[in-house]
């Protein structure tokens, strides 16, 4: 019996053969409100997508400022609002990014993906396939 790793990297093995376009890698990670740092709790406000062969990335966010209440009725949505902002600008690149726009995709991935303690705060990266980059953010993001 497969364990669920097993199958996902066999599944993954099986799209790449059946279908060479779709063996560009990707990463991604969650982008997590955490209104309360020392509790530890969690909303997920967005994902960062990075797709190397394709020169992609990029974000989608969401914030329900319900749902970061929930957490602490006292958290600063505009701050929240802001940071996400400020991600969105960094994928984007350029001048008005800052320093941070001016680096590579790669090395912005990693910086905005680098573990903080902070009110916004990078979730683990994931890896896979895809053939489509922003097919793969439009689903990450689909449940938003």
């Amino acid at each position: 019996m497969m364990t669920a790793a097993q199958h996902a990297a066999a599944t993954s093995a099986d799209t790449a053969a059946a279908n060479p376009a779709a063996s560009n890698s990707v990463e991604y990670a969650y982008l997590r409100a955490v209104p309360r740092v020392e509790l530890g709790e969690a909303v997920n406000v967005g994902v960062l997508v990075y797709c190397q062969a394709r020169d992609f990335l990029a974000c989608a966010t969401w914030l329900d400022p319900e749902r970061v209440r929930g957490l602490d009725p006292d958290a600063d949505i505009d701050g929240l609002a802001a940071a996400l902002g400020a991600i969105a600008k960094i994928c984007r690149g350029g001048t008005q990014a800052g320093p941070a726009g001016e680096i590579s995709l790669g090395q912005r991935f990693r910086w905005l993906t680098a573990p903080r303690s902070a009110v916004l705060q990078p979730g683990p990266v994931h890896l896979g396939l895809c053939c489509e980059p922003e097919e793969t953010l439009r689903r990450l993001s689909h449940g938003s």
